[in-house]
């Protein structure tokens, strides 16, 4: 069975054997022939609320919120679309377009154009968010659980505040889009360590496709209802990438919508669990880093049997990434076991322990296994992680079935109750 896995931005072709594989991939939906009409469509015809446009005053300041580089939101299309909404309202003066980089590393100016092109660089400010930044940040309150919430100044600062983003089912968070292009994505350090405390991410709630009741999402949820969203606008994405469909409106009945579009296409159930489970991190842009491909390894994680193994590719182009703590982190102890443990019973004290945190849990029960050409043998020793060169002659010597997520967490199994 040869079959197409996700991978950097060409692709790895992969033959497995037919009388024992599984495949499970999204459900394929077709992208919509116009995708600026669908966005249009979005900002007129709202999910709830009134139409973006009627929400806008001359003389008001406008902070627009999108996803950083790591995330394959259409900021190409999006951003235009709001623009051309506001066009004769709000003057491109008076617009800033803010990076939600979270904890991550703003991006070059390069990466800039290259996510939302040449006219929107040069027409409107961009600022790449800096958690890191106290001038840039300011005091917005304690909300959700006793979260201490500092937040962009520029955001809180203007009259209209826009987020836009793109909806999946997210590992620890439930689904990304929504209120997280506020917190974490335009948060304080502090904040951000508090949303992702051992404790929060440890709870069994904070998972895939759970955002009730889940400690993380909930919090998430309450900054952004507190401090104020004027307009959200979120996209359904198809595995290559193309709009599917666009939700606008109110931002918690427009995100609770969107997500249940993306649940249905997105989760998909399965019997019972694998011995083998190969897995990728989507391709890029997500799988630029090890950072970022602890989520592939994560979905294979939901369906692998106790001591099974996953087999993840991910390009990891961008190495461990070098910048931030998660390498250090990730290679402070002999062992996943080890690591875990401290972890666990330790408060977070540095923006990459909740992701080595959930790493560690998986390769406690699991056998991890790479296919990478971004980081080499002694980078993945240290990260208590295997290499493979072979996808395939690896998977011919493991015993038992086998099961392929080639878009990776795009793709969300899950075990179906008897």
């Amino acid at each position: 069975m040869r079959i197409d896995l996700a991978y950097g931005t060409d692709g790895l072709a992969v033959d497995l054997p037919d009388d024992r594989t599984t495949v499970i991939t999204p459900v394929d939906r077709l992208a919509v022939a116009d995708e600026a009409a669908e966005l249009r469509r979005a900002l007129r015809d709202p999910v709830a609320g009134p139409p973006l446009r009627e929400r806008v005053r001359p003389g008001q300041t406008v902070a627009i919120s999108a996803c950083d580089g790591t995330r394959p939101q259409p900021r190409h299309l999006m951003i235009p679309a709001i623009l051309a909404e506001l066009d004769g309202v709000i003057g491109l003066d008076d617009i800033v377009i803010l990076i939600a980089t979270g904890t991550h590393r703003g991006n070059t100016g390069t990466e800039l154009r290259a996510m939302f092109g040449d006219q929107v660089v040069d027409a409107v400010r961009i600022v790449n968010h800096d958690a890191r930044d106290a001038s840039s940040l300011r005091w917005a309150g304690r909300h959700g659980k006793d979260v201490p919430v500092w937040l962009n100044r520029e955001w809180l600062d203007a009259d209209v505040r826009i987020t836009t983003g793109f909806v999946e089912p997210h590992f620890f968070a439930g689904f990304s889009g929504g209120p997280k292009l506020v917190a974490p994505g335009l948060a304080a350090l502090e904040t951000v360590l508090t949303l992702h405390d051992a404790a929060r991410i440890g709870d069994p709630r904070a998972t895939w496709g759970v955002i009730e009741g889940n400690p993380v999402h909930d919090d998430v949820r309450a900054i952004a209802a507190a401090t104020g969203v004027t307009f959200a606008l979120d996209v359904m994405l198809n595995r290559r990438q193309r709009i599917v469909r666009a939700f606008g409106g109110d931002l918690l009945p427009m995100h609770a919508a969107a997500t249940a579009a993306v649940r249905a296409t997105a989760m998909r159930p399965v019997a019972r669990p694998f011995d083998v489970v190969v897995t990728t991190n989507a391709g890029f842009p997500l799988d630029q880093n090890l950072y970022q491909s602890v989520k592939g390894m994560s979905a294979a994680a939901q369906v692998v049997r106790p001591g099974g193994t996953i087999v993840c590719a991910a390009e990891c182009r961008d190495g461990f990434p070098d910048h931030g703590s998660y390498r250090e982190v990730l290679t402070s102890a002999a062992s996943p076991e080890a690591l875990f443990e401290e972890i666990s019973r330790r408060a977070v004290t540095v923006p990459d322990q909740w992701q080595v945190q959930i790493q560690a849990r998986i390769q406690r029960a699991a056998r991890v296994i790479m296919y990478t050409s971004g980081l080499g043998d002694a980078d993945l020793a240290t990260a208590h992680l295997e290499r493979t060169h072979d996808v395939a002659a690896t998977v011919e010597a493991l015993a038992g079935r086998v099961c392929v997520l080639p878009e990776g967490p795009m793709t969300v199994p899950y075990l179906a109750q008897e």
